[in-house]
């Protein structure tokens, strides 16, 4: 059975894709594969998450699930952010490196089972997280976030309706005693929560 795009080492054969899309009025260009997500297209999930992000220059940045580089690569080229990318997927991490390279911008990349290599602590936390790989998985990408957020800070996911998110708000209501839907489009719902206290 072809390992999925969650896999640390796909083993599908290469398929190299070369998108060119406009996202947040940059012109943006991916290096895709088989074995990682949407490799044909932007996910219109990313894209629709994408639009809802008003983040300042120089703020900081967490992608989790990063895949080829879409959210973080984007962010940096169009809001000045200082970016971390981390996915398991090390087919996913090897275009993210060539596709800020390809966009000429710099981002950290490494590989990290959800928050299992990530040190320090960001301004926002942003992830289009891999549904497929079950809802324990989602679920630690949000209770993961809080320890990794600044005061103030904030999680932004996208996650369709019909793929658990009333399920993803009541866990990033129990995690950060807040979550707003800050957008619906086409069943995508984008959902956010701040963190508003220091864990005691």
């Amino acid at each position: 059975m072809t390992k999925m795009y969650f896999a640390e080492n796909p083993d599908a054969a290469h398929d190299i894709h070369e998108l060119t899309v406009c996202l947040l009025d940059h012109r943006m260009t991916f290096l895709t594969d088989a074995g990682v997500f949407s490799k044909k297209m932007i996910d219109y999930g990313s894209q629709v998450l994408l639009s809802t992000l008003d983040f300042e220059p120089e703020e900081s940045v967490l992608d989790v699930g990063c895949g080829y580089g879409t959210l973080g690569l984007t962010l940096v080229k169009a809001k000045k952010l200082h970016a971390t990318l981390i996915d398991i997927n090390q087919r996913a991490l090897d275009l993210a490196r060539k596709n800020a390279e390809k966009n000429q911008v710099s981002a950290i990349i490494f590989q990290s089972d959800i928050y299992s290599e990530v040190h320090g602590d960001f301004d926002h936390i942003i992830s289009n997280p891999p549904i497929r790989a079950g809802k324990k998985v989602v679920h630690e990408v949000i209770s993961g976030s809080y320890n990794h957020l600044k005061k103030g800070g904030d999680l932004t996911i996208v996650i369709q309706k019909k793929q658990g998110a009333p399920s993803a708000k009541a866990k990033m209501e129990e995690v950060f005693g807040n979550c707003e839907i800050i957008k619906k489009d086409k069943g995508y719902h984008i959902l956010r929560s701040e963190k508003k206290y220091e864990s005691s």
